[in-house]
């Protein structure tokens, strides 16, 4: 027989939209002689819907929505993920369509409640297993977490299943679809089923999914597999060996996977939220640059404005890497000289200031006043500004409230320094679109004379290997040391980590593309004596 998933990109709350895109796909995957279907965890309301799954009206919504999808569907099954209210209690759902009915539920048994994931806040456990014939071939639903664990496709398999449809809602993360393989063969390997694996694609807040949907046979190998970051539909066909046999896209290494990823979450955020276009600070430094390359390629050259804002602080070779590299794609640009406002401020601070040195008072109101402008023009043209910042300098505080911190969605926030370069250099060989100088000299916020950043922090590749190390791995101190880094940097970085709570709890929402980032995963106090030394 023929299946197919379709690996589609909701809209959170667009029931009507998003059971649109599933009976769209239905109509194809039909015209292509597929008699089954299988959709995304949530697909018909979204995912995560956090809150929302406090509310009784949209569980009716939801309830609605699925009877009515199940009334257009003909000659074709359909397994869609919705949630659902039974009893008093509430569920992470996916049920069968068939004949315009809605024939089977299956009810998710294993909930997570750790990362990003808050699934125990939500919804109660399923418990048992759901099994249905098509074409001779027995037939079970597991969901997302389900098979991260053993028992729902153990279940599963005692209740005569022999091949397991798996609906998710995947985040991306680097290295995950590698982990994603190794855990659909711990379960073929305890049960025997061939796996059929349909994963969400879309951005959603700081959330990415990517999609890469796939098929593994009885004995774990790889025997389908679906493009990433975009939306498709994967047939596959089903012989007596029980093989789900479809095309394979071509995998994707690690920059190329993140670089997609951070567009993908650029152009959702912005399309989805309606927002007209973005506006983005440009330096002549790395992060702006390779922001400005990923909000060009996401959105077109049509929808981005690019503004300099140099002070006299600011290198000729900035302005001049600036200018090359907005002529290169197109975008809108415009300077503003900030020095006339900045010595307006210093004149009115003056007899305040009087007898005090100059120190990062100064620094930081240069970058207030760039995030002024900017905001000035959000208010005035709609578009959304986006931070250029990146992981390293959230990490260590390197970042000014109400400055270059000022916006509304952070691009690179979970993108550490070493891995920006690794992406420019990565979108260059696509077509050379950031200077050469811009990723060669040193990086610096050109805000005192002959500033450079390793004048305040530690060499950013010692430093981002001990943030990996104690916010990814939550590894102590002297783990940390152990591991040959000087104890200085690590007490030093640990240090300005705790210090600079308040600041990241003010940041604004950025792509996640890491198994830690700092949004939904990271939760720590910001008034603490704790002091991390062990």
């Amino acid at each position: 027989m023929k299946l197919a998933i379709a690996q589609i990109n909701p809209v959170l709350g667009d029931l009507a939209g998003n059971a649109a895109k599933i009976l769209h796909c239905a109509e194809q995957a039909k015209q292509q002689g597929a008699q089954l279907l299988l959709t995304p965890e949530l697909g018909l309301c979204g995912y995560p819907p956090e809150d929302l799954l406090l509310r009784d009206g949209f569980y009716r919504v939801c309830a609605q929505a699925l009877d009515e999808l199940a009334g257009k569907i003909s000659g074709i099954a359909v397994i869609v993920g919705h949630p659902q209210e039974l009893g008093g209690k509430r569920y992470n759902a996916a049920s069968l369509l068939r004949d315009g009915a809605v024939t089977a539920t299956y009810l998710k048994h294993e909930l997570p409640n750790y990362s990003v994931f808050d699934e125990e806040r939500y919804f109660d456990h399923g418990s048992e297993p759901c099994v249905f014939e098509m074409e001779g071939i027995r037939f079970a639903i597991n969901i997302c977490a389900d098979v991260w664990e053993s028992n729902a496709a153990r279940q599963a398999r005692d209740a005569g299943a022999q091949v397991l449809l798996v609906l998710n809602a995947s985040p991306y993360a680097m290295h995950k679809q590698g982990a994603r393989y190794r855990a659909i063969r711990e379960r073929i390997a305890e049960t025997g089923m061939a796996v059929v694996y349909a994963n969400m694609v879309g951005g959603q807040d700081e959330l990415v999914f990517d999609g890469g949907s796939f098929a593994m046979d009885p004995h774990g190998n790889l025997t389908a597999q679906g493009g990433r970051f975009e939306d498709a539909l994967l047939m596959l066909e089903i012989g007596g060996n029980l093989r789900p046999v479809g095309e394979k896209a071509a995998a994707l290494d690690e920059e190329a996977g993140a670089y997609r990823a951070l567009c993908l979450g650029v152009r959702d955020y912005i399309t989805k939220n309606h927002f007209p276009g973005v506006l983005l600070g440009l330096s002549g430094g790395i992060d702006s640059a390779l922001t400005l390359a990923i909000a060009a390629d996401a959105l077109g050259a049509d929808k981005v404005h690019a503004v300099m804002m140099p002070s006299s602080y600011t290198a000729q070779i900035s302005l001049d890497d600036s200018r090359e590299m907005v002529k290169i794609l197109g975008v809108r640009y415009d300077e503003f000289s900030i020095e006339p406002m900045f010595q307006s401020y210093l004149a009115a601070l003056d007899p305040a200031f009087s007898g005090r040195a100059a120190d990062t008072t100064e620094e930081n109101l240069q970058a207030r006043i760039r995030g002024t402008l900017l905001m000035a023009l959000s208010n005035k043209f709609g578009s959304l500004v986006l931070t250029t910042g990146n992981k390293s300098e959230m990490t260590v505080g390197y970042a000014t409230l109400y400055g270059d911190m000022a916006g509304g969605f952070a691009v690179l926030k979970d993108a550490s320094k070493t891995l920006v370069y690794r992406l420019a250099r990565y979108r260059n060989t696509l077509g050379r679109v950031i200077p050469e100088r811009i990723i060669t000299r040193p990086p610096s916020a050109e805000l005192r004379a002959d500033q450079t950043d390793q004048d305040s922090l530690p060499p950013y590749d010692a430093l981002d290997a001990i943030m990996e190390c104690y916010v990814e791995n939550n590894l102590a101190i002297p783990e940390i040391i152990a591991r040959g880094y000087a104890e200085t940097d690590v007490r030093r970085v640990v240090h300005l980590i705790r210090v600079s709570e308040y600041k990241r709890r003010q940041s604004a929402v950025g792509i996640r593309i890491t198994e830690r980032s700092y949004g939904k995963d990271w939760r720590y106090p910001i008034t603490v004596r704790y002091q991390d030394g062990f």
